[in-house]
């Protein structure tokens, strides 16, 4: 059986700020069968975590850029590859059976298919919405709770510094830190971010660091 895939692509290597127009909607056609034995198995996507590390992906990279193992580039026209959650259309795999959730290595589309080697396990919900499982529960989450816990390893009622606080890391370090009894500071690059690190995120205090010329001043007011 073949269906008409919509996935996102760029139209063109992103050179300067990035904008929704810079992005497109195609289609292609995809077989969702699998041949007996494989192990194939194909994906109705149904969330996808959108991260900061894939915008270096898309840049027009110069001879002397990198990109990591897990950040090839993605050329223009080339679906994304992304953490998130699936639903399991068929399955070559014995380990996974049609209906079942997963969650890994998928991609921005409706359908994805994978073939051979591929990151998946399977996802209990434990009665949270799927869409916290690419955030809270997803890359965001882990790294968050990791770089404060475990390398961090703060002491209640001690002082927390969050930079970047309002990033998708960087808001809930500064969460876990309040609920875990610190105080906590975050600064954030305006205004409109200072407001929603101390009105909505219960940060004590936070400020704009484009507007200090002295970080050590700044976290001692």
């Amino acid at each position: 059986m073949k269906v008409a895939n919509r996935f996102i692509a760029t139209k063109a290597h992103i050179e300067g700020k990035l904008t929704e127009s810079d992005f497109e909607i195609k289609s292609s056609i995809i077989s969702i069968s699998v041949q007996p034995g494989s192990n194939d198995i194909v994906l109705k996507n149904l969330y996808v975590s959108i991260d900061p590390y894939q915008i270096n992906r898309i840049k027009r990279q110069s001879s002397s850029h990198k990109t990591s193992s897990y950040a090839v580039a993605v050329n223009p026209g080339e679906v994304f590859d992304a953490y998130g959650v699936a639903e399991v259309v068929v399955s070559g795999n014995p380990e996974f059976e049609k209906g079942e959730l997963v969650v890994g290595m998928i991609t921005w589309g409706e359908y994805c298919v994978l073939k051979g080697e591929y990151m998946l396990r399977k996802l209990d919900p434990m009665g949270f919405p799927l869409s916290y499982h690419v955030g809270i529960f997803g890359f965001s989450g882990l790294t968050a709770y990791a770089g404060l816990f475990e390398v961090g390893k703060p002491k209640k009622g001690e002082k927390v510094f969050v930079s970047a606080a309002s990033g998708s890391i960087g808001h809930l370090v500064g969460q876990y830190a309040k609920q875990f009894g610190c105080y906590v500071v975050g600064c954030a690059g305006s205004k409109e971010k200072v407001a929603l690190l101390k009105e909505k995120l219960g940060f004590d205090d936070a400020f704009n660091y484009k507007e200090e010329t002295d970080l050590k001043s700044a976290l001692k007011r």
